[in-house]
């Protein structure tokens, strides 16, 4: 008899201790979510606004943004943050959305994966947002313009240094100025000596033929006219 009370007993204990375990699981998946919606809100301290512009990047290809994309986004997240941290402890239940729109916008904070009730400093956040933006854009195949961290201006690029140096370039374009300038004066002080060596030829040549010429059609023009040099035959006849 008292074995039977005894077993009983033990069953009984049993039954209660896995009904306590079902309650705190229970309670743990109701209170989950609660703690989540207490931790991200609207203009939350250590939050960030997303706003994603689909139509505009990507025109008619432009995909659905459903949860398989904001579990996307959180799975990107969780890689910055340990890009960022160089830490292999976050993981996407450490990224908690909120207050998403059907323009595709929404708040997003992280907590720590040591103790998900403490939020990461929102300073942190966005180094390691700066820090994988590029590879954040490329996966969403979008651009800083499309997918906006409103509160997190885009990272400008860097400078590009070119291979020759500006000062360089400046100096050739000057003295290639130059030698043209030299090359176009040389060339026209040729041409004017040689029209003014033509037109001194030609003048000589004009004046050459006066004196040749005395009598034109039986008219004396100028000077005095040799009849010995005519071909006239009335002159030349015996």
């Amino acid at each position: 008899m008292i074995s039977y009370v005894f077993w009983g007993s033990l069953a009984l204990s049993g039954i209660k201790e896995g009904m306590l375990v079902w309650i705190l699981f229970l309670l743990c998946q109701v209170g989950a979510p609660a703690l989540a919606q207490d931790l991200c809100q609207r203009d939350a301290p250590n939050g960030y606004k997303v706003r994603i512009s689909l139509k505009t990047a990507l025109g008619e290809d432009a995909y659905e943004w459903n949860q398989s994309e904001m579990f996307f986004f959180q799975a990107t997240m969780a890689f910055a943050m340990r890009r960022h941290f160089q830490m292999e402890t976050y993981n996407v239940d450490n990224i908690i959305l909120c207050v998403q729109t059907s323009r595709v916008s929404f708040w997003f904070v992280v907590t720590s994966p040591d103790n998900t009730t403490m939020l990461i400093p929102k300073a942190d956040v966005e180094k390691a947002v700066r820090m994988s933006r590029h590879r954040i854009n490329n996966a969403f195949l979008l651009s800083d313009r499309t997918l906006e961290f409103l509160g997190i201006y885009p990272t400008l690029a860097a400078p590009v240094n070119p291979d020759t140096p500006p000062w360089l370039i400046v100096f050739g374009v000057v003295i290639g100025a130059v030698c043209v300038g030299i090359i176009a004066l040389l060339i026209s002080s040729l041409l004017q000596k040689r029209r003014k060596e033509k037109g001194m030829t030609e003048d000589g040549q004009d004046e050459e033929d006066m004196q040749v010429k005395g009598v034109e059609n039986g008219i004396n023009l100028d000077g005095t006219y040799n009849r010995g040099f005519t071909d006239d035959d009335r002159f030349t006849k015996l």
